[in-house]
């Protein structure tokens, strides 16, 4: 006799006991953008419902989304001064350094992670110094910076460090740099397998962060090639990481699921700016149920492997799981 599938489907309460796969509040991390000013709070028309802030509107929002159980978010800076080596970052009063002793001032609980990169704070867009015979980023001496950089925000009180420029080393040169300035225990979210991507697009938008001449092909990732972004993240855990990431997220849950095999530690899906916007623009054009399609892409990235989720649909679900 063929087995009936159906007997585990017809009752609704019977679906929720077996389940396989949900998603909570806890799952998520929040993207900000802040920007220098006051009562400052510009949405970006490539990406509705995502704004530039200044820090008074930030932390308007952290008010809101603690109502919600939204207790995560990683943090990104847009200075109104750019150089050739983003040295606006490198400093203790610096917009990121800023925003979170202001938020950690009046939400201590509030769980901050921060961006570390240069393309935001670059006049030319890339993220670290450029070598000048060859016009592309000269790893060892980004990395030095990078140290520089994450001693800043370790020191204004962040609770995590995320790399995002895809240098080579970037995560023993940090691990060492933290270590040495009394941050043994604060720990790093790998960008460890990070696609030179088209779904970036809106990012740059937001993030006033396009390069201005050529690409970023040189330190991201083919995105045709699996085998290297298992290598890659399994460098990165050999190194020191302590959570390992993929980005974008929707169209490498093949990904996903190999450094889930492949790697005991957790797994971070980025749920990039492009990924949103589709979805976005889509339910206000009517061509999808654009809360039924959201929650249910949030759950394929768990389901394909993945412990936590970096989407700038946090907030809208966190709203809709508290309906539930």
């Amino acid at each position: 006799m063929f087995k009936r599938f159906r007997r585990l489907r017809i009752n609704e309460t019977l679906r929720n006991l077996v389940q396989e796969t949900t998603l909570t509040s806890n799952d998520f991390i929040y993207p900000l953008f802040v920007r220098e000013g006051e009562n400052i709070k510009t949405e970006v028309s490539s990406m509705p419902g995502v704004f530039q802030m200044s820090i008074d509107e930030i932390l308007k929002e952290c008010e809101y989304i603690r109502t919600i159980g939204l207790n995560s978010i990683i943090l990104f800076g847009i200075p109104d001064v750019k150089d050739s080596v983003g040295s606006e970052c490198l400093c203790d009063e610096s917009i990121i350094a800023r925003t979170i002793k202001a938020i950690k001032a009046k939400f201590p609980d509030m769980f901050i992670v921060t961006d570390l990169c240069f393309c935001e704070y670059t006049d030319h867009g890339h993220c670290g110094i450029l070598d000048p015979k060859t016009g592309t980023v000269d790893n060892d001496k980004t990395l030095e910076i990078s140290a520089q950089q994450a001693v800043v925000h370790a020191k204004a009180g962040a609770d995590m460090i995320a790399p995002s420029g895809m240098m080579d080393g970037i995560i023993e040169c940090l691990r060492i740099a933290l270590d040495e300035n009394g941050y043994k225990d604060l720990p790093i979210m790998a960008y460890s397998t990070k696609f030179a991507s088209a779904y970036y697009g809106p990012f740059r938008d937001v993030a006033e962060s396009t390069p201005s001449f050529g690409d970023r092909r040189t330190y991201q990732m083919n995105p045709a090639n699996r085998l290297e972004a298992i290598n890659e993240s399994l460098e990165d855990e050999k190194q020191g990481a302590d959570i390992l990431m993929v980005k974008p997220a929707l169209s490498f849950m093949d990904v996903i699921r190999d450094i889930r095999n492949n790697s005991n530690l957790p797994v971070c899906a980025y749920n990039v700016s492009g990924e949103y916007a589709m979805l976005k623009h889509a339910g206000a054009a009517g061509l999808v149920d654009y809360e039924r399609v959201m929650m249910e892409t949030l759950t394929s990235f768990k389901r394909a492997g993945a412990d936590l989720i970096i989407t700038y649909h946090a907030k809208e679900a966190c709203e809709l799981l508290n309906k539930n």
